[in-house]
């Protein structure tokens, strides 16, 4: 597509009537686009950021007063009508990716509710999955992650957002939640960090082809990488048994704000209990059974963590993110800072859990909880 091609469709959705609002980026380069209304009628109010001050200017709405953003070519471009979402990128090759989805808001329906339509927060046809790659199903729970993640921020979230992806791998989520949180209208520094410098190199290079200038990749171990500057949110999809305790230590170290992490399996609790099993006959019902003594161990390992961040001062829910049916592993801790440190009940739960159970987690001893 040509950035022609892109610019008509970016101008009709500027003039629409029903404009909600616009924002375009290029680095710390921000325009905002809201419609308003002035004495003498339907106007646009644009606000132009480039980190120091905003300047703010009102406009008619007429083909004369967008040309010049559009001749800024920034290289995002978010626009949200009553009717549709727009968006175009551009490369630093140059390349314009275009795609449409559904409104912000989704219009009131009148048929059965299994008949409307189901509204992605990135289109699943986005041409940012042509680049990145990504099957239905992978798709599907990297948008039901984005959900959670937009539920768990606050509608006023802070403009700008330091993220951190741990154990990022391919970086579908990772290059997702930019997409996502950028098209939101927010200044976004992203990190994803593998311990595969292969991965990084193809991740590197990927962004570098999208345009995405904040967003960056280390390679390194989750405990060991290095992260620059204060991070507020951390991402965790599916990082293996005690890796997603290392992603949980880490965001703890960093005092994060907000953290939603989707642990994989549980190894490490699964292995202490079968250990144990032989001193524990009264709990052999639970733990002689492989099977259930997986499953069981699941369920232990996640109260147990949820129970050491509320510890350290953070409000957890657990949740299931996707149907089971995309994925079996459709757990989600989701916790927000609160401030509040060791609540008595949390503490309680803690003690409880190990003491009966005899068990030692691993985020407990990263944390320096146990002697």
């Amino acid at each position: 597509m040509t950035w022609e091609e892109a610019a008509a469709e970016l101008r009709d959705a500027l003039l629409s009537e029903d404009l909600i609002r616009a924002v375009a980026t290029t680095g710390a380069q921000r325009l905002t686009v809201r419609p308003i209304e002035v004495k003498s009628g339907p106007a646009l109010q644009i606000v132009t950021e480039d980190g120091v001050r905003p300047t703010t200017r009102t406009v008619p709405v007429t083909k004369a007063a967008v040309e010049p953003i559009l001749d800024e070519r920034y290289r995002n471009w978010h626009v949200e009508t009553a009717r549709q979402t727009v968006k175009v990128q551009i490369s630093k090759k140059g390349r314009v990716l275009l795609s449409k989805g559904a409104p912000p808001i989704a219009p009131a329906t009148t048929g059965k509710a299994h008949d409307r339509e189901k509204r992605h927060l990135l289109d699943p046809g986005d041409p940012l999955f042509d680049v990145i790659g990504g099957d239905a199903r992978k798709r599907r729970q990297v948008d039901a992650f984005l959900r959670a993640l937009d539920a768990t921020l606050p509608a006023e979230a802070p403009d700008r957002l330091r993220v951190v992806d741990l154990g990022c791998g391919n970086a579908y989520l990772t290059f997702a939640a930019y997409r996502y949180l950028t098209g939101r209208g927010l200044d976004v520094h992203l990190t994803g960090v593998d311990v595969r410098e292969d991965q990084r190199e193809r991740n590197t290079r990927l962004a570098a082809e999208l345009g995405f200038a904040n967003l960056d990749f280390v390679a390194g171990t989750i405990l060991d990488a290095r992260v620059d500057g204060s991070v507020d949110v951390v991402l965790a999809l599916h990082a293996c048994d005690t890796a997603t305790d290392e992603a949980l230590a880490r965001a703890v170290e960093w005092d994060a704000r907000w953290i939603l992490a989707a642990p994989c399996c549980h190894k490490d609790i699964s292995r202490q209990l079968r250990e144990r099993q032989p001193e524990r006959p009264e709990a052999s019902a639970l733990t002689r059974s492989g099977i259930l003594r997986e499953r069981f161990a699941d369920v232990l390992t996640d109260a147990l963590r949820s129970a050491i961040l509320r510890e350290q001062g953070y409000a957890v829910d657990v949740v299931e993110f996707v149907d089971s049916a995309h994925t079996p592993r459709n757990l989600l801790l989701k916790a927000t800072r609160t401030g509040r440190g060791n609540p008595p009940v949390a503490a309680d739960d803690y003690q409880a859990l190990v003491s009966e159970w005899g068990v030692r987690p691993h985020l407990a001893e990263l944390l320096h909880r146990i002697p």
